[in-house]
Protein backbone atom coordinates (compact mmCIF):
# COMPACT_ATOMS: atom_id res chain seq x y z
CA UNK A 1 0.00 0.00 0.00
CA UNK A 2 1.24 3.32 -0.64
CA UNK A 3 0.97 6.13 1.52
CA UNK A 4 0.89 10.21 0.11
CA UNK A 5 2.55 12.17 2.91
CA UNK A 6 2.42 16.09 3.68
CA UNK A 7 5.61 16.22 1.69
CA UNK A 8 4.52 14.93 -1.57
CA UNK A 9 1.30 16.84 -1.65
CA UNK A 10 3.56 19.92 -1.14
CA UNK A 11 5.88 19.19 -3.93
CA UNK A 12 2.36 18.48 -6.53
CA UNK A 13 0.98 21.77 -4.91
CA UNK A 14 4.54 23.81 -5.99
CA UNK A 15 4.36 22.55 -8.92
CA UNK A 16 0.84 23.60 -10.07
CA UNK A 17 -1.78 24.39 -7.51
CA UNK A 18 -5.21 22.48 -6.90
CA UNK A 19 -8.29 22.67 -5.08
CA UNK A 20 -9.46 18.92 -5.66
CA UNK A 21 -7.46 15.54 -5.12
CA UNK A 22 -7.91 12.55 -6.71
CA UNK A 23 -6.29 9.96 -3.85
CA UNK A 24 -5.33 6.76 -6.42
CA UNK A 25 -6.85 3.05 -5.93
CA UNK A 26 -4.73 0.91 -3.51
CA UNK A 27 -2.95 4.69 -1.70
CA UNK A 28 -4.02 6.19 1.37
CA UNK A 29 -2.88 9.90 3.37
CA UNK A 30 -1.10 9.84 6.32
CA UNK A 31 -2.51 11.90 8.56
CA UNK A 32 0.05 15.13 7.86
CA UNK A 33 -1.08 14.43 4.20
CA UNK A 34 -4.69 14.41 5.37
CA UNK A 35 -4.18 18.05 7.40
CA UNK A 36 -2.28 19.41 4.62
CA UNK A 37 -5.22 19.34 2.13
CA UNK A 38 -7.79 20.22 4.97
CA UNK A 39 -5.67 23.22 5.57
CA UNK A 40 -6.19 23.91 2.08
CA UNK A 41 -9.91 23.71 1.21
CA UNK A 42 -8.41 20.66 -1.00
CA UNK A 43 -11.57 18.60 -1.74
CA UNK A 44 -11.07 14.58 -2.71
CA UNK A 45 -13.69 13.62 -4.39
CA UNK A 46 -12.79 10.07 -5.17
CA UNK A 47 -12.01 9.42 -1.71
CA UNK A 48 -15.40 9.77 -0.73
CA UNK A 49 -16.57 6.34 -0.50
CA UNK A 50 -15.56 5.98 3.05
CA UNK A 51 -17.86 8.87 3.72
CA UNK A 52 -20.93 7.46 1.49
CA UNK A 53 -20.41 4.15 3.48
CA UNK A 54 -21.31 6.28 6.98
CA UNK A 55 -23.72 8.50 5.09
CA UNK A 56 -25.76 5.89 3.62
CA UNK A 57 -28.85 5.55 5.47
CA UNK A 58 -28.16 2.17 7.41
CA UNK A 59 -31.27 0.23 7.96
CA UNK A 60 -32.58 0.55 11.49
CA UNK A 61 -32.58 -2.38 13.70
CA UNK A 62 -36.14 -2.73 14.20
CA UNK A 63 -36.02 -3.53 9.81
CA UNK A 64 -33.39 -5.96 10.45
CA UNK A 65 -35.67 -7.42 12.97
CA UNK A 66 -38.65 -7.27 11.10
CA UNK A 67 -37.01 -8.88 7.98
CA UNK A 68 -35.99 -12.00 10.20
CA UNK A 69 -39.23 -12.56 10.88
CA UNK A 70 -40.68 -12.65 7.48
CA UNK A 71 -37.72 -14.56 6.34
CA UNK A 72 -38.46 -17.16 9.43
CA UNK A 73 -41.93 -16.91 8.86
CA UNK A 74 -41.79 -17.76 5.23
CA UNK A 75 -38.93 -20.72 6.35
CA UNK A 76 -41.68 -22.09 8.79
CA UNK A 77 -44.29 -21.67 5.39
CA UNK A 78 -42.31 -23.30 2.71
CA UNK A 79 -41.42 -26.50 5.42
CA UNK A 80 -45.24 -26.62 6.00
CA UNK A 81 -46.35 -26.60 2.63
CA UNK A 82 -43.58 -29.31 1.45
CA UNK A 83 -44.90 -31.84 4.37
CA UNK A 84 -48.24 -31.12 3.12
CA UNK A 85 -47.44 -32.89 -0.06
CA UNK A 86 -45.65 -35.75 1.77
CA UNK A 87 -49.52 -36.15 3.68
CA UNK A 88 -50.65 -36.50 0.04
CA UNK A 89 -48.37 -38.88 -0.64
CA UNK A 90 -49.02 -40.63 2.15
CA UNK A 91 -52.71 -40.89 1.81
CA UNK A 92 -51.68 -42.41 -1.88
CA UNK A 93 -49.23 -45.30 -0.87
CA UNK A 94 -51.64 -46.21 1.78
CA UNK A 95 -54.70 -46.36 -0.10
CA UNK A 96 -53.00 -49.16 -1.98
CA UNK A 97 -52.71 -51.40 1.26
CA UNK A 98 -55.28 -50.33 3.76
CA UNK A 99 -58.22 -48.17 2.98
CA UNK A 100 -59.18 -47.47 6.61
CA UNK A 101 -55.85 -46.15 7.75
CA UNK A 102 -55.46 -44.14 4.69
CA UNK A 103 -58.67 -42.58 5.66
CA UNK A 104 -57.74 -41.67 9.48
CA UNK A 105 -55.05 -40.13 7.32
CA UNK A 106 -56.97 -37.92 5.46
CA UNK A 107 -58.60 -36.31 8.09
CA UNK A 108 -55.25 -35.33 9.95
CA UNK A 109 -54.09 -34.15 6.89
CA UNK A 110 -56.95 -31.70 6.58
CA UNK A 111 -56.44 -30.24 10.35
CA UNK A 112 -52.81 -30.21 8.79
CA UNK A 113 -53.77 -28.06 5.77
CA UNK A 114 -55.88 -26.12 7.91
CA UNK A 115 -52.96 -24.94 10.41
CA UNK A 116 -50.60 -24.12 7.20
CA UNK A 117 -53.30 -21.56 6.28
CA UNK A 118 -53.36 -20.29 9.59
CA UNK A 119 -50.35 -18.75 8.87
CA UNK A 120 -51.47 -16.85 6.19
CA UNK A 121 -54.95 -15.94 7.33
CA UNK A 122 -54.24 -16.32 11.17
CA UNK A 123 -57.72 -17.92 11.92
CA UNK A 124 -58.20 -20.17 15.01
CA UNK A 125 -58.36 -24.10 14.70
CA UNK A 126 -60.10 -25.93 16.50
CA UNK A 127 -58.29 -28.85 18.18
CA UNK A 128 -58.49 -32.40 17.29
CA UNK A 129 -60.76 -34.87 18.94
CA UNK A 130 -58.35 -36.85 21.09
CA UNK A 131 -59.03 -40.73 21.40
CA UNK A 132 -57.25 -41.37 25.16
CA UNK A 133 -55.42 -44.62 25.45
CA UNK A 134 -53.10 -45.60 28.03
CA UNK A 135 -50.13 -42.68 27.29
CA UNK A 136 -52.23 -39.97 25.25
CA UNK A 137 -54.66 -38.31 27.12
CA UNK A 138 -56.70 -34.96 26.98
CA UNK A 139 -54.48 -33.00 29.17
CA UNK A 140 -51.25 -33.99 27.58
CA UNK A 141 -52.43 -34.56 23.69
CA UNK A 142 -51.07 -30.73 22.58
CA UNK A 143 -47.37 -31.37 24.34
CA UNK A 144 -44.47 -33.24 22.76
CA UNK A 145 -44.75 -36.91 23.44
CA UNK A 146 -41.75 -37.95 20.94
CA UNK A 147 -42.31 -41.18 19.73
CA UNK A 148 -44.22 -44.04 21.75
CA UNK A 149 -41.52 -46.20 21.02
CA UNK A 150 -38.19 -46.73 18.94
CA UNK A 151 -38.85 -47.79 14.96
CA UNK A 152 -36.12 -49.97 13.92
CA UNK A 153 -35.46 -52.77 10.97
CA UNK A 154 -37.28 -55.30 13.14
CA UNK A 155 -40.23 -53.28 12.19
CA UNK A 156 -40.03 -53.39 8.18
CA UNK A 157 -40.37 -57.13 8.56
CA UNK A 158 -43.61 -57.66 10.08
CA UNK A 159 -46.69 -57.93 8.14
CA UNK A 160 -47.86 -54.71 8.67
CA UNK A 161 -44.45 -53.17 8.16
CA UNK A 162 -44.56 -51.18 5.21
CA UNK A 163 -47.39 -48.99 6.87
CA UNK A 164 -45.62 -48.50 9.80
CA UNK A 165 -42.69 -47.20 8.05
CA UNK A 166 -44.78 -44.69 5.81
CA UNK A 167 -46.55 -43.08 9.18
CA UNK A 168 -43.21 -43.08 10.84
CA UNK A 169 -41.59 -41.12 8.06
CA UNK A 170 -44.79 -38.59 8.71
CA UNK A 171 -44.02 -38.10 11.86
CA UNK A 172 -40.48 -37.36 11.41
CA UNK A 173 -41.11 -34.92 9.69
CA UNK A 174 -44.07 -33.21 11.41
CA UNK A 175 -41.50 -32.55 14.15
CA UNK A 176 -39.41 -30.89 12.51
CA UNK A 177 -42.01 -28.48 12.59
CA UNK A 178 -41.66 -27.29 16.18
CA UNK A 179 -38.00 -26.12 16.59
CA UNK A 180 -38.94 -23.80 13.18
CA UNK A 181 -41.76 -22.69 14.94
CA UNK A 182 -40.23 -21.77 18.37
CA UNK A 183 -37.61 -19.78 16.80
CA UNK A 184 -40.16 -17.67 15.63
CA UNK A 185 -42.24 -17.75 18.97
CA UNK A 186 -38.74 -15.72 20.48
CA UNK A 187 -38.12 -13.13 17.55
CA UNK A 188 -42.08 -12.35 17.62
CA UNK A 189 -43.87 -11.26 20.73
CA UNK A 190 -46.96 -10.13 18.77
CA UNK A 191 -47.44 -13.11 16.85
CA UNK A 192 -46.33 -15.66 19.63
CA UNK A 193 -49.66 -16.90 20.69
CA UNK A 194 -50.42 -18.17 16.76
CA UNK A 195 -46.95 -20.00 17.04
CA UNK A 196 -47.55 -21.74 20.02
CA UNK A 197 -50.73 -22.86 19.22
CA UNK A 198 -49.61 -24.21 15.27
CA UNK A 199 -46.75 -26.49 17.67
CA UNK A 200 -50.02 -27.71 20.11
CA UNK A 201 -52.04 -28.57 17.02
CA UNK A 202 -49.48 -30.29 15.26
CA UNK A 203 -48.11 -32.22 18.46
CA UNK A 204 -51.82 -33.18 18.89
CA UNK A 205 -50.96 -34.78 14.63
CA UNK A 206 -47.91 -36.10 15.67
CA UNK A 207 -49.69 -37.99 18.95
CA UNK A 208 -52.82 -39.25 16.23
CA UNK A 209 -50.20 -40.76 13.78
CA UNK A 210 -48.47 -42.27 17.48
CA UNK A 211 -51.49 -44.11 18.00
CA UNK A 212 -51.96 -45.36 14.61
CA UNK A 213 -48.30 -47.01 14.23
CA UNK A 214 -49.22 -48.23 17.82
CA UNK A 215 -52.77 -50.16 15.93
CA UNK A 216 -50.66 -50.88 12.92
CA UNK A 217 -47.86 -52.65 15.24
CA UNK A 218 -50.94 -54.55 16.40
CA UNK A 219 -49.51 -54.04 20.10
CA UNK A 220 -53.08 -54.26 22.88
CA UNK A 221 -50.97 -52.61 25.26
CA UNK A 222 -50.11 -48.41 24.50
CA UNK A 223 -46.32 -48.63 23.77
CA UNK A 224 -46.53 -45.00 24.87
CA UNK A 225 -47.17 -45.54 28.42
CA UNK A 226 -44.69 -48.47 28.09
CA UNK A 227 -41.82 -46.34 26.97
CA UNK A 228 -42.77 -43.93 30.06
CA UNK A 229 -42.93 -46.78 32.39
CA UNK A 230 -39.21 -48.00 31.74
CA UNK A 231 -38.00 -44.09 31.54
CA UNK A 232 -39.15 -44.49 35.39
CA UNK A 233 -38.26 -47.24 35.84
CA UNK A 234 -34.18 -46.72 34.55
CA UNK A 235 -34.05 -43.36 36.66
Amino acid sequence: MKFITEDDLRDLYRKEPFTAYNLEPGARLTPGGRQFLADRGISMPDNSFSHKKKDTNPRSSSELSESKKNINKLKLYSKMKSIEALFFLTEEELLHRDVILAQSVAKLSKQYSRLKNELKVKGKVENLCCSECTGIKEHNFSDNLDDCFDITGFHMQLEKGKDILILHRLRCVLQEIEPVALEQCFDCNQEKELYEDIIGKVNQIINSISQLICSAFGGKKCQQQTRLLNTVTNL
